[in-house]
Formats: structure tokens, C-alpha cells, sequence
């Protein structure tokens, strides 16, 4: 993360969600992150529908695009011409893991800007894959910001954020050996890694 917004944010979550996977969105304060909350998202996610609604943008989100994204699909940041960014939404609620994207955007007049999103997996009334919190932050301050809207996204580079472990337990887990001798595979993330060999 480069963005010191993106990393405070998650600095917070990482303290709110403890050990567990994800904090629940009744515990965020927003007295705590009050000088975040400008930058700061929250998604509705419909899994079946594989769908993601803007249910909250901050004023300077808002203020990039030149207006209230309050119910918007989250698909909206990057324009009526860029792919659906669904698989993005589909790590954080389905793997629960947090994603940090850099995102190069251009407003009506094709001046260019640089933008970083973070999502993060909440939960919601004790569901998963309801809600999940971000933030969108601009590199830089452009002289046009507020008066030429972004209308135009594509994603520069996408980094899902490693699973915390707990402190206490082990480094690495080990990969459990099949009866034929081979191992079987390894969690590593999101990712199930079995081990390859020669014919």
C-alpha cells in the first residue's frame, strides 16, 4: 500500500477484526477514522447476483467524479467502457481477504490521474459477504480535481494483502503427506497448491 490513507485504514481494521477474519461493521466508530472518512467506501455485496453497490462514498470520492455515488454499482469507478471489476469483489468476500489496487483514471478532458483502492471484508449482523469497506485515494492533487470529472478507470495493478496468522502459531503450515508418499496440497492465501512432478 502506498497511500498512507490506505494504510491507516488498514492498520484500524486489522486492530478491529483481532483474530478473527473480519470485523463486524457495527464495531467501526467513525469518530476513529474521521480523517478518513472523506476517502472511505462501503460496498453492498449480492453474491448470487454477483453484484456490488456503492451503499457509502465519502465527499472526496464523490467530489472525484463529480457527484453523489450513494447506490451506484461499484463498477461505476471505472467507467461504462471498463470490464466489471467482480473478481476483485469476489477475493475480498469470498476468500476474505483484503485487495489494493493502483488505478489510472482519466476525467472528461483526458487528463490523467492516479488513484489507489483498498477493499476489506466486513461482516455484517453476523453474515459474511454482505459488506466490505475501502477507500479511494488520489496520488497527488491535480489542479482540475473537482472541476472536470473522472469518468474513465483501468486497473494498473491489483495485490491481494496476505492472511494475517495468529502469533502463536506456526510459520508455515506443513503439507500432509499422501499414502502414496506425495505431498498433498498447501493453503498458501486464496490459492490451494499441490505439488507438481515429472511424467
Amino acid at each position: 500500500m502506498k497511500h498512507p490513507t490506505s494504510r491507516m485504514l488498514h492498520a484500524y481494521w486489522e486492530r478491529l477484526r483481532g483474530e478473527r477474519a473480519a470485523p463486524e461493521r457495527a464495531e467501526i466508530e467513525p469518530g476513529e477514522i474521521r480523517h478518513l472518512l472523506a476517502d472511505s467506501l462501503i460496498l453492498e455485496l449480492d453474491m448470487a447476483a454477483r453484484a456490488a453497490t456503492i451503499r457509502l462514498a465519502g465527499t472526496r470520492v464523490c467530489a472525484l467524479y463529480g457527484q453523489e455515488l450513494k447506490g451506484a454499482p461499484f463498477a461505476r469507478l471505472w467507467g461504462s467502457q471498463a470490464p466489471d471489476p467482480w473478481r476483485m469483489v469476489e477475493i475480498v468476500a469470498s476468500d476474505t481477504l483484503g485487495v489494493v489496487a493502483g488505478l489510472h483514471a482519466t476525467n472528461s478532458a483526458g487528463e490523467e490521474a492516479d488513484l489507489e483502492l483498498l477493499l476489506l471484508p466486513l461482516r455484517h449482523r453476523g453474515r459474511t459477504q454482505v459488506r466490505a469497506l475501502g477507500t479511494l485515494s488520489l496520488e497527488g492533487a491535480p489542479h482540475w480535481i473537482g472541476l472536470r470529472p473522472l469518468v474513465q478507470a483501468d486497473t494498473a495493478s491489483l495485490r491481494i494483502l496476505p492472511s494475517r496468522r495468529p502469533e502463536a502459531g506456526p510459520p508455515a503450515r506443513a503439507a500432509v503427506r499422501t499414502s502414496a508418499g506425495y505431498p498433498g496440497p498447501v493453503r498458501r492465501g486464496h490459492l490451494l497448491v499441490h505439488a507438481g512432478g515429472r511424467v
